[in-house]
């Protein structure tokens, strides 16, 4: 496989990390059209488990196969394939080496009444099954965060050990939380910083609004330019090591392409590595999801 100066300089920021961990990086970071660039774009399918199926599929019925998605990632040229251990494994064998795969390790579901997940793979899954990473969610601010945390600094200690590169979603909520300060600026940056502590080498949280959601934070505040959604991705950036640690950014509820699309200009102009579109993309028909993967690779191409 072979690496650009690009890749070559983000394997760098992980100075600790043994060459199994950067080889699988170097694998996302070099697969498909954003191939060498050091920008990424991320098909996350773990919604079945979260919302259920029909609010996940039933737009779209062909998503409900698990070969399906492998295919959309795949012919969108995009980085790697995000879902949990029963999706992975329905079509490992047949996509086995095609596209780097990112094991979700835990999840949720709508039936529940708790702020917090359950472990449902295992690092000897995501190894079984070829993955290049694994995945794992946080919450901040939730009752059951400090319990994840530590999940996390478990699971991530035995996947960096054999080579495994490690993904966190990092979402803030919880009974201090309101939905306005779930998405705010001080918050989100808050929660990257947090995962980038915890250890990630790719950390995935949701674009941030002005909103100020700590009061305690509101003074530091004024001295950071917050303007604009570029403003505040940068300033996300910025809070996980100065910028040498990948930020990608999901991409939000389910919506019309073109608020999606200015969404992901605004990302870009911030130094995102990139986006996590799931729900955006699976839910269209193959065809529009297709065309709305290309806009959104061509921003991060420079292209748009």
């Amino acid at each position: 496989m072979r690496v650009t100066q690009r890749v070559r300089k983000i394997l760098d920021w992980y100075e600790s990390d043994n060459p199994g961990s950067k080889g699988n990086l170097a694998r996302i970071l070099m697969q498909g059209k954003l191939g060498g660039t050091g920008r990424l774009v991320i098909l996350p399918v773990d919604q079945g488990f979260e919302h259920g199926p029909a609010r996940s599929f039933a737009s779209n019925p062909a998503a409900y196969d698990p070969h399906y998605h492998f295919q959309l990632a795949l012919d969108a040229g995009l980085s790697a394939y995000a879902a949990p251990l029963g999706m992975i494994e329905a079509a490992a064998g047949s996509y086995a080496g095609s596209i780097p795969t990112i094991l979700k390790l835990n999840s949720s579901n709508s039936l529940a009444t708790e702020k917090d997940q359950a472990v449902t793979g295992s690092v000897s899954d995501a190894l079984r099954l070829g993955c290049a990473a694994i995945g794992f969610t946080i919450y901040p601010g939730s009752e059951y965060q400090f319990e994840m945390m530590e999940e996390f600094r478990e699971l991530a200690e035995e996947a960096k050990s054999v080579g495994l590169a490690v993904v966190l979603w990092s979402y803030p909520r919880g009974p201090n939380l309101d939905k306005k300060a779930e998405t705010a600026v001080d918050i989100c940056a808050y929660a990257a910083h947090m995962a980038a502590l915890l250890g990630a080498h790719i950390i995935k949280v949701k674009p941030p609004t002005e909103h100020i959601g700590l009061e305690a934070a509101k003074k530091a505040y004024e001295k950071v330019d917050i303007s604009t959604l570029a403003k505040r991705v940068e300033h996300v950036v910025q809070s996980c090591f100065a910028g040498r640690r990948l930020v990608v950014f999901s991409g939000g509820e389910a919506g019309t392409a073109d608020v999606l699309i200015e969404t992901v200009k605004g990302l870009h102009e911030g130094g995102a590595t990139g986006s996590i579109i799931g729900r955006n993309s699976f839910t269209r028909p193959r065809d529009e999801a297709l065309a709305l993967l290309a806009r959104i690779i061509a921003i991060y191409q420079g292209k748009a």
